[in-house]
């Protein structure tokens, strides 16, 4: 086990260093750096301005070169304009002996935001913060439930509760959020229908959850992922119950409730797990327009406001977050196989 999560681990790294690479690359395209050159300074600049803006910064330097500084392998950049020296790691006004040769991904450094004017590791934080919060009331409320739809559809297959519940899952996964989305706020957010009951703004809840302002955003993105938690249940545990020793327990007489609690559940949750867990690197980057649209400034609005406004810092870090949540989750969801599953053999 060890060996196979150390293998795992080394896998992980190397991927990772490969889409964020590729993810450097593009953002570090010329077209890019220029607008970044001319939203920093203005939209009039001639492109002698623009290269001269670009090599003062270290932007002009090989791609390998910068992706070393960038993680922190390779020493900063440095330019001597009139005897004073400058770098990515400190500025004209860091005396000699603090100025520092690495500063990057490793050591920390997640760099300076050219929207927001502050550390990215701090916005970055502070935004995966929300979304996490958001995050955690949605699994609590979308897993239960959809794996109780999918047990009872899948414990008998055909019944009236199976196409109910069957019906109510499909029509759940095929509502996007924006759709679901603007129904809850016209109907339960607004005076057309007379039931005010919840607000549709979330952003008060980014200080203080209640069930009034967290209640809207939280039912749009769970519903979504409800449905294809339960279908992929409700299979699971279909062709579970049609297993040979599933009928072995019945003709010995067994209950029924115990069929199903103790000899079916496990082995019907092996599928859903891998769903389950695949539901986390979907809520981190795919509450875009639900945070969108409950104005909640979390991990998702950050990313569509590093994307819109070329702030390729901000763009890096939340990049290489998203990266490690995804392969993190599908890390765990292969340790979790060996544990549902003892008869899984780590090669």
């Amino acid at each position: 086990m060890g060996l196979f999560i150390l293998r795992r681990l080394s896998v992980m790294v190397l991927t990772a260093l490969c889409l964020t690479f590729v993810v450097f690359w593009l953002t570090n395209l010329y077209p890019n750096l220029e607008k970044l050159a001319k939203t920093q300074g203005n939209f009039r600049m001639s492109d002698e301005a623009v290269t001269s803006y670009l090599g003062k910064n270290g932007y002009l330097q090989p791609l390998p070169v910068k992706f070393g500084q960038w993680l922190g392998v390779l020493p900063g950049w440095t330019l001597d304009t009139d005897g004073v020296m400058t770098g990515k790691c400190f500025d004209a006004n860091t005396a000699e002996q603090e100025r520092r040769e690495f500063c990057g991904i490793l050591q920390g450094d997640w760099g300076q935001s050219t929207v927001f004017k502050d550390e990215v590791g701090s916005i970055v934080a502070t935004r995966l913060g929300l979304t996490g919060k958001l995050m955690f009331f949605v699994m609590i409320v979308m897993v239960p439930m959809a794996l109780l739809i999918g047990v009872l559809a899948g414990m008998r297959e055909g019944s009236k509760l199976d196409r109910s519940l069957s019906t109510f899952s499909i029509a759940s996964t095929a509502t996007p959020e924006y759709v679901s989305g603007v129904i809850f706020i016209a109907v339960f957010a607004s005076s057309a229908f007379g039931l005010k009951w919840f607000k549709g703004s979330a952003t008060s809840a980014m200080e203080s959850v209640t069930f009034e302002n967290f209640t809207l955003p939280v039912i749009t993105i769970a519903l979504y992922g409800m449905g294809y938690i339960a279908r992929m249940t409700r299979a699971s545990m279909t062709e579970v119950m049609t297993a040979q020793y599933i009928r072995t327990a019945r003709l010995k007489g067994v209950k029924f409730s115990d069929i199903v609690l103790k000899h079916a559940l496990r082995n019907a949750l092996i599928a859903p797990f891998t769903v389950i867990m695949l539901q986390f690197p979907w809520l981190l980057n795919g509450v875009v327009i639900v945070e969108t649209l409950f104005n909640y400034k979390g991990f998702g609005w950050l990313l569509v406001q590093a994307a819109s406004n070329n702030d390729i810092e901000l763009l890096l870090a939340v990049s290489v977050v998203s990266v490690i949540v995804v392969l993190v989750t599908q890390l765990i969801s292969d340790i979790g196989y060996v544990y549902l599953n003892p008869r899984i053999r780590i090669a």
